[in-house]
């Protein structure tokens, strides 16, 4: 295959595909995969797509996302698709998409929002703009961007 790209297949996990370009090592940190972990992990970055110009793709052995994880990887990679592997045939895709609504992830950066001083008040935040990503708190309406949510999400 000239200029194709040779990646083996996995017999059971996870692919994520439709990753923005660079940012697979934040997928990676959101899993909580350091690499020492000994699951077999196939990382490619920067390669040509037709939709996206360019993008990552992250392949995990014997491993299923949980939702929480999905939900972080939806902020990381709003278009991202994670494909569940089972005997080397796709069975499960799911296409991510950033929702209306994001509870208990992300922390407002106001410090005199309730949710900071309240150990009962749960962060919420409501999607005001898909891409480039913006929320606003649901009870300060202090907004975050793109910018803090991966700070967030990857410190």
């Amino acid at each position: 295959m000239e200029n194709g790209l040779i990646v083996s297949k996995i017999r059971n996990g996870t692919v994520i595909d439709h990753i923005p370009a660079g940012r697979a090592l934040a997928v990676l940190k959101v899993l909580g995969i350091r690499g020492s972990e000994g699951i077999r992990v196939a990382l490619v970055m920067n390669v040509e797509s037709k939709k996206m110009g360019r993008k990552d793709i992250v392949k995990i052995e014997n491993r299923e996302i949980q939702e929480k994880e999905a939900e972080l990887i939806t902020l990381i990679a709003p278009n991202a698709s994670i494909n569940i592997i089972k005997e080397y045939e796709v069975v499960g895709k799911r296409k991510l998409g950033v929702p209306e609504k994001v509870s208990g992830l992300l922390k407002c950066p106001n410090p005199s929002c309730v949710t900071n001083n309240d150990v009962e008040a749960t962060s919420t935040f409501i999607t005001v703009r898909k891409s480039p990503i913006t929320l606003r708190c649901a009870y300060c309406e202090t907004e975050i961007g793109e910018e803090e949510v991966l700070r967030q999400i990857l410190s």
